[in-house]
């Protein structure tokens, strides 16, 4: 076969950067980068690789000029290749591409360019202040979800624009009217008085000539919400907080910083309580309509306070986000023994319900989640102990009304529906389906349909389970991060799904709470203080490993070495 044929025949795909696609808003100084190569021929393999990485797309193209060239590498290693170029800043954006050459010494055609784009790397990159709402609230119990915004002039034509978000809680943002973003329980959960995420959003298309408005929705979520199974509050605070930066290039060179500081402004509106265990509660007719477009009138809202928060524990997320990534429809709906009206899901989910309903101002419908009925067929709901997965909404009247929660998530495969207006029928309730967004890599089925079941179970058992943290259980008054639970399904998830990111950004929160003395914790993040169990504390050594068997992945070891060893010491 001559050079033509064989780059016709052989390429380079799938290319990723630290696990993903395209990443925004990363902070690892040397990233790796991997690919795939596809060919019409049979056992073809690689024997080298070229990596060019260069400033502009359209430098890539170029024989010289680029800000880093591997040279042609003698390897067959197709995955976590380390950048070796000059040091990486703030915002910047690299752009690489490869290719490979075949065991006839053959080269391929240079593949597809990809990017990655490095988040804020130094806390003095963060000129935007924390700020706390200025809304009266009692921390005892679950409180309304404050609502902050402000605005800002855009002045040019915008090259680039990225929103850096984090908070203390939850949040949800949104400029000049749309939402930004399609991650849920942002910034997601870690050991937060060590470590915070923040996330990058690519905001050009949001932003408008002249002005432009930013709100934000803020919950209690893990931060100050109930956690744990002793109804215990409050745990890492007992205050919400926001921390946003928005950074815009013009393309004529100027840039300009937007972001949180004393004059936002601050109220409360239709989400009366929200708490992960608990549910939601929900008003429409307190809706502010338009309030993150520039033209509210926010001038009977409370200001904020800005309060000295640490910005040196923040960081780029390392695992995937968690989105609402399926839908399901339900299958029944019937009335039970004791007289309950019940929606049948179909399966067990975790997630909530999308409701849709039409009435009068003042109606209030109300849903309870359950996972199974008890032996009379009546809705079973002692094995949730303390959390009530109840879901309270209000309706504004006028016409036809979708709601959905913002701040909490429920496991059931069964609803109860109490108050609800008119007729209720499958189409009035659909299942939102979250779990942290990882992609399908195995599958197994055979000839016998148990076993079948056995597999369906163990992956829906996997997305329900993994929501930003490998939890026990998701419907209880706990869905905690037990590293037991975790160590021992690590394996058969990596066969499921790509787990790699999604573990990464866990065990360093399992090296974050690890106790002086080498004890790993019960839970991870540690919120009840146990920890140094035989099984469960080994998740430490153990899940290191595992991922590096499955993904090849050396660094994982290294960055979780310390911690591993003063495991085994302490035993």
């Amino acid at each position: 076969m001559n050079t033509t044929e064989n780059k016709a025949s052989l390429s380079v795909t799938n290319l990723r950067c630290e696990y993903k696609v395209d990443p925004v808003g990363i902070d690892v100084l040397n990233p790796r980068m991997s690919w795939q190569i596809s060919s019409a021929q049979r056992g073809v393999s690689q024997i080298a690789y070229q990596i060019r990485v260069a400033e502009k797309k359209e430098a890539l193209a170029a024989e010289s000029g680029h800000v880093w060239d591997s040279g042609k590498v003698a390897s067959d290693e197709s995955i976590h290749r380390v950048y070796d170029g000059p040091p990486l800043k703030s915002g910047q954006r690299r752009y690489w591409n490869v290719r490979i050459w075949d065991g006839h010494d053959q080269p391929s055609a240079w593949s597809e360019s990809a990017f990655w784009e490095m988040g804020l790397l130094d806390p003095s990159d963060w000129q935007a202040a924390w700020i706390q709402p200025c809304v009266k609230d009692d921390t005892s119990i679950s409180q309304p979800s404050p609502m902050l915004r402000s605005t800002f002039i855009v002045d040019g034509k915008v090259q680039s624009a990225r929103a850096y978000i984090t908070c203390l809680g939850l949040y949800e943002a949104e400029i000049n009217g749309k939402r930004v973003g399609d991650e849920v329980f942002t910034p997601g959960w870690t050991s937060y008085k060590k470590r915070l995420q923040y996330q990058t959003y690519d905001v050009a298309s949001h932003l408008q000539d002249g002005q432009n408005a930013i709100g934000v929705s803020l919950g209690d979520g893990w931060y100050r919400g109930n956690i744990g199974f002793q109804n215990q509050r409050n745990f890492y605070g007992d205050k919400l907080a926001l921390l946003l930066q928005i950074k815009i290039v013009y393309d004529d060179g100027r840039v300009q910083l937007a972001g949180t500081d004393e004059s936002w402004k601050s109220t409360t509106g239709p989400i009366l309580k929200s708490d992960i265990y608990n549910g939601e509660s929900y008003d429409a007719r307190l809706e502010k309509t338009g309030w993150s477009k520039p033209d509210y009138d926010d001038s009977d809202w409370s200001g904020v306070e800005a309060i000295d928060h640490s910005k040196d524990i923040l960081i780029a997320p390392a695992g995937p986000p968690v989105r609402k990534v399926e839908e399901i429809k339900p299958i029944e709906i019937f009335k039970t023994p004791a007289g309950e009206t019940v929606v049948d899901m179909g399966q067990n989910m975790v997630g909530w319900i999308r409701l849709k309903v039409q009435g009068e101002a003042g109606a209030v419908v109300k849903l309870l989640h359950a996972e199974v009925l008890d032996q009379e067929g009546n809705f079973y709901i002692t094995n949730l102990r303390s959390a009530d997965q109840m879901v309270e909404y209000t309706l504004k009247g006028g016409g036809e009304e979708i709601y959905e929660e913002r701040f909490s998530f429920q496991g059931f495969r069964y609803v109860s529906v109490e108050g609800y207006p008119g007729e209720l029928t499958l189409d009035s309730l659909t299942g939102v389906v979250i779990y942290s967004d990882m992609a399908e890599t195995g599958s197994f089925q055979c000839s016998s349909p148990l076993i079948n079941q056995l597999q369906h179970n163990i992956v829906w058992g996997q997305k329900g389970n993994f929501v930003d943290v490998p939890t026990d259980c998701p419907q209880r008054d706990e869905r905690l991060g037990w590293t037991g639970d975790a160590q021992v399904f690590a394996k058969t998830a990596a066969f499921n799904m790509d787990v790699a990111g999604f573990f990464t950004k866990w065990l360093k929160d399992v090296a974050a709470d690890q106790k002086e003395d080498g004890r790993i914790c019960h839970v991870v993040p540690d919120v009840i203080g146990g920890a140094g169990s035989a099984a469960w504390a080994d998740a430490g050594a153990i899940i290191p490993w595992a991922i590096y068997l499955q993904y090849g992945d050396t660094r994982i070891l290294a960055e979780q070495y310390e911690s591993m060893t003063a495991w085994v010491g302490y035993i």
